[in-house]
């Protein structure tokens, strides 16, 4: 993969390196060396070589000449090239074959990992879950706590019943008093109400006794001016006689 040189500013700022090739070239090209075994853009491919030593050793099996030695000579230049070309792919072979191994090792860690991760989760929402429910618990015990001070601020029970049986007394007298009240009120209530009684028949008796007064009173005075006018009447046939 060819690269352009890195430009350093003044400033000390490194450029990002620029591609030659782009992704897609860039795996065409390492897939193409890959088979051909070309390690390096210099030298004659590997592939080549070897195929021009078949073709050398075609071509002197194919003539009619006595030429044994010269084609067992190719033959096991061939062979030699055939066994170097096959080593390197034995090689990427072994490491094909352990990328492969790791990546199933890969897959099955990442699946572990996934499962782990998952199980994790779980366990996350587990503990939320349980530190609600611990926050509720302790918000209970707390509230638990602060009724058990207020219980223990109060005076004993016996203490307690003691006071509610005085006052239960106290309030059965009131009542009492309050029942004898309402009677003494009741009864002065019907005294009042008999007084005013009285004192209205008295005052109806006394405004009788008073038009009984003046009625008698009237009469008196209308008998006393009769009495005297009959008196002036006889004083005066008595003068008339004389």
């Amino acid at each position: 993969m060819l690269t352009k040189g890195r430009k350093v500013s003044g400033r000390g700022e490194q450029v990002v390196p620029s591609y030659a090739f782009g992704p897609l070239e860039d795996d065409t090209i390492i897939k193409h060396r890959l088979l051909t075994r070309t390690t390096t853009t210099r030298g004659e491919p590997p592939l080549k070589k070897l195929q021009k030593k078949f073709i050398s050793f075609a071509l002197e099996v194919d003539k009619d000449a006595d030429n044994y030695n010269v084609c067992d000579k190719l033959y096991k230049n061939l062979l030699q090239e055939m066994n170097t070309f096959e080593l390197p792919l034995l090689k990427s072979k072994a490491v094909i074959d352990a990328n492969v191994r790791e990546k199933d090792n890969f897959n099955e860690l990442q699946d572990g990992l996934r499962r782990q991760i998952l199980q994790a989760e779980g366990d996350i929402e587990e503990l939320k879950q349980q530190l609600e429910e611990s926050k509720i618990e302790r918000k209970h015990k707390e509230e638990c706590e602060k009724i058990r001070r207020l219980v223990n601020l109060q005076p004993p029970r016996a203490e307690t019943q003691k006071v509610i049986t005085e006052l239960e007394k106290e309030i059965g007298m009131l009542e009492a008093e309050n029942t004898a009240g309402s009677r003494t009120l009741e009864l002065r209530k019907k005294q009042f109400s008999l007084l005013l009684h009285v004192v209205d028949e008295l005052q109806n008796t006394i405004e009788d006794e008073q038009k009984s007064l003046a009625e008698e009173l009237r009469l008196a005075m209308e008998e006393r001016k009769t009495g005297l006018e009959d008196g002036v009447s006889g004083g005066s046939e008595a003068m008339v006689v004389d």
